[in-house]
């Protein structure tokens, strides 16, 4: 089974961490190849701390998606790192921050072939973690492909502000949904090729069949 589920910073630290920031590093540094923190081959940072929760999706025991999640009313990456571009945009310190989202595409392909819906069962994951968490909504930074990889989603998210890290490279702030009219349009989308009841794509954490023939 695949398996989508939330664990807090001292959780993380007590078991998977060293695995979790290896992927990150991989993903951000390796293959995005994005200015970040890495050291002894991981990638950790300041908001990474007491504060912060971790969705991880995980088969056969191997971490293969993640995001962080960090209250916006603590250190995020929207207040601190993106001062610059975000710190005039108000934000509600009752919501979160969703950064560090990734899923590893070779493991994926590796574990679960081409086909299975690991992104889409992601998205339905955070939705999930915010209707069982009574959070309407969360805000994350994109970029330009990301923005338009979410849009294809159907998922109805909102443009806060657009800033740009250079002329050429423009970010966004975004207010995004995780509710049940979100839901809704989510989960049909993460089951399209899973054998499993619509009920329990509504649940969380959410645990998600795997055929032999993927």
């Amino acid at each position: 089974m695949f398996q989508l589920f939330s664990v807090s910073y001292k959780q993380l630290i007590t078991g998977r961490s060293e695995e979790l920031f290896m992927l990150r590093k991989k993903t951000f540094s390796d293959r995005l190849n994005w200015d970040v923190k890495c050291l002894n081959n991981m990638e950790i940072d300041e908001f990474d701390g007491d504060d912060t929760q971790y969705i991880l999706g995980v088969y056969r025991q191997q971490i293969i998606c993640s995001t962080r999640l960090i209250p916006l009313d603590k250190p995020n990456m929207i207040t601190h790192t993106f001062s610059a571009q975000f710190g005039d945009v108000p934000l509600p310190g009752n919501l979160i921050e969703s950064s560090r989202f990734f899923v590893d595409k070779s493991l994926c392909k590796q574990l679960l072939g081409d086909a299975y819906p690991v992104s889409y069962c992601l998205y339905l994951a955070l939705i999930n973690y915010g209707i069982a968490n009574h959070l309407d909504s969360l805000y994350t930074i994109v970029s330009k492909s990301m923005l338009a990889i979410l849009r294809r989603t159907g998922w109805r998210i909102r443009i806060v502000k657009e800033a740009y890290l250079t002329p050429k490279e423009p970010i966004y702030l975004l207010h995004v949904p995780t509710d049940k009219a979100s839901q809704a349009i989510m989960a049909p989308k993460a089951g399209r090729t899973l054998e499993i009841e619509p009920q329990a794509l509504l649940k969380w954490p959410l645990t998600l069949p795997v055929s032999h023939k993927i």
